[in-house]
């Protein structure tokens, strides 16, 4: 197979910058001069140590150790080859890619084939939904309130009645009926391929970066023998369980809004209804209750590393609603974010709140949210005769477990005075209770202690990582650490020479010594991306402290101050040798007769020093 010239590796690396394709996933602020920060994707957080250098394109977890550049991060995050990676940017850039040899391209490997024939799909439906055939999904989406910008505007779609329209027209472009089965667009049965919606409404499900990875297909006709809704099937590419409908929509504006706001709906219909009305952070999941995947994904977008952040709830009113946000209650601990419930009056469901009392309706549903331990607690409550002691006892039994669940110490309290005003109790007799439960859930383990976070993984040897951390507190070290720090983020913009001149003398500390000698031989510190490989270079078990010393913020109010101060500690660690190499000289100019040429030169080498130090300490 063909490879990409190194050439043009460099190159759309160097054009694209790191922190538009991690932000497409992760919500991302400033972290200091040059450095963003937000949650780790690789594993899960509650406060934010995954930083980017857009500068030097490259990100670091604290957490969990995970670093790399561009590509590596589409890799880890898109399971595609080093290839695909280079590809995709390139295709983002415009930019032509040339191969080795003069070969032509090479043939792309499955999961962008999948990716392409999801593509193509989905303009296949969009084009289907102006045919004749169909006016019955037409007149669904406008009985809903939708027109044709609408419908446009979320893709929506029309797969044909007949068995193999799809099929044909894919085909025809040059998809495999192995990729399109592969994909989860046809299905295998006694007769051969055929396609797997006929005669629905289509929706295209996208990931969080927009492009499309399966599809939901709403029945229309009454002679159709399958389920109201039918999705893709699991395929390499699309996982229900990490899926949320419309999030490509809804990610900016939310982790842009004061609060970050993230609306959990029921289905397609709703998030349309929602965005339309002005409620343009709404998502649904597709297929399946929402998880602890579901929750990864959310946090990631919304950064919620602080209790500002919103998450309402919006289920159906009736028992299948009020299960599932029970169900979604359990996991409520899992974010930093506020959990509410918003239940609309009757029972509607946005879409159908929209049709009947309009966008304000909808808009004006968050007002009428509560939070999620209150909304537990009352349905909770709902199943028993308050009016009876008996019934306040077992509703006590019933809800003190929920209340029990709140780790919060200052917000346990509070929620035990609502259970006790709720049932008309004492609340010393409420706290007793909740407390019980709290012990019987320990006991029984339903609490699993949460995994540690930020601790060095071994490397390969069984000998632990050196970072940031286990470095001693001292004068020299925080000197050399500082110069390595400046070099590896700064060193393009200060004055080669001198920097060369700083690095190349050993340091004292061996883990910072080790990556001293790392950068001291490389040929080029201008060129782009010369840091990166600098630490992907360095020796273990030192690579991680390299990869924090390129990733930490640097201490300065801005790149200028960044580029002074990098200049300054290359200043100083020179005279820091120099004041090494004349304590040398002293000492052998004790050994070394005065009227010999040996002691006259080295006289004239400490007359030089000094003078070279007077330089650079007023310099």
């Amino acid at each position: 197979m063909p490879r990409i010239r190194q050439a043009d590796v460099d190159e759309v690396k160097a054009r694209t910058n790191i922190g538009d394709i991690v932000g497409e996933r992760v919500a991302l602020k400033s972290a200091g001069v040059g450095s963003l920060k937000g949650l780790c994707p690789f594993h899960d957080e509650k406060s934010p140590s995954f930083h980017v250098r857009p500068q030097v394109g490259f990100y670091h977890c604290f957490g969990c150790g995970e670093s790399g550049d561009v590509y590596s991060f589409l890799r880890a995050m898109d399971h595609v080859s080093f290839t695909e990676a280079v590809e995709r940017l390139a295709g983002r850039l415009g930019y032509t890619l040339h191969y080795e040899d003069g070969g032509a391209a090479p043939e792309t490997s499955g999961r962008s084939r999948l990716y392409a024939a999801n593509t193509a799909a989905a303009e296949f439906f969009r084009s289907q939904l102006l045919s004749a055939d169909a006016e019955t999904g037409r007149r669904f989406l406008g009985e809903r309130g939708f027109d044709a910008g609408a419908a446009a505007h979320f893709g929506v779609g029309f797969a044909p009645r007949g068995w193999d329209g799809m099929l044909k027209a894919l085909t025809a472009q040059g998809f495999t009926r192995d990729e399109l089965l592969a994909a989860g667009l046809v299905s295998q049965g006694h007769r051969g391929v055929y396609d797997r919606f006929r005669g629905r409404l289509v929706w295209p499900i996208r990931d969080v970066t927009g492009q499309t990875i399966g599809f939901g297909a709403r029945k229309l006709f009454d002679d159709d023998q399958g389920p109201k809704y039918l999705n893709t099937p699991e395929t390499i590419i699309y996982k229900k369980a990490q899926v949320l409908y419309g999030l490509d929509l809804a990610k900016r504006d939310i982790s842009r809004g004061d609060p970050r706001r993230v609306v959990v709906v029921e289905g397609y219909t709703d998030v349309m209804a929602c965005h339309l009305a002005g409620v343009t952070t709404a998502i649904a999941t597709c297929g399946t209750a929402f998880g602890p995947e579901h929750i990864k994904v959310l946090r990631r977008v919304m950064g919620d590393d602080s209790s500002s952040g919103e998450v309402v709830f919006t289920f159906d009113g009736d028992e299948a609603g009020q299960k599932a946000a029970l169900r979604a209650f359990s996991e409520d601990d899992r974010f930093n974010a506020q959990t509410f419930v918003a239940v609309a009056p009757n029972g509607l469901d946005p879409c159908d709140l929209r049709l009947q009392r309009g966008d304000a309706a909808v808009r004006g549903l968050m007002d009428a949210k509560v939070p999620m331990f209150e909304f537990a607690i009352d349905r909770k409550l709902a199943g028993f005769d308050l009016a009876t002691v008996e019934g306040q006892v077992g509703a006590l039994r019933a809800a003190a477990p929920i209340v029990a669940e709140i780790r919060d110490r200052l917000i346990r309290p509070g929620y035990e005075r609502v259970l006790a005003r709720r049932l008309g109790m004492d609340p010393t007799e409420v706290r007793a209770e909740v407390e019980r439960a709290a012990r019987g859930a320990a006991t029984t383990g339903q609490r699993q202690p949460e995994k540690a976070q930020g601790a060095p993984a071994p490397e390969p040897g069984g000998i632990p990582a050196v970072t940031l951390a286990s470095l001693p507190r001292t004068a020299d070290v925080a000197m050399e650490r500082g110069m390595i720090m400046g070099a590896l983020q700064y060193g393009h913009q200060v004055d080669q020479a001198m920097l060369s001149r700083a690095l190349g003398a050993p340091f004292r500390h061996p883990a910072l010594e080790a990556i001293r000698e790392t950068i001291a031989a490389v040929p080029d510190r201008t060129r782009a991306g010369w840091a990166m490989d600098a630490v992907n270079a360095v020796r273990e078990p030192y690579r991680t402290l390299a990869g924090e010393l390129l990733m930490s913020p640097f201490p300065a109010k801005d790149e200028a101050g960044a580029v002074a101060s990098t200049a300054d500690l290359c200043r100083r660690m020179i005279v820091r040798s120099l004041e090494r190499e004349k304590q040398e000289l002293l000492g052998a100019i004790q050994r070394v007769p005065a009227d010999s040429d040996g002691g006259r030169a080295l006289r004239v080498r400490l007359r030089d020093i000094d003078g070279e130090r007077q330089r650079f300490a007023e310099s």
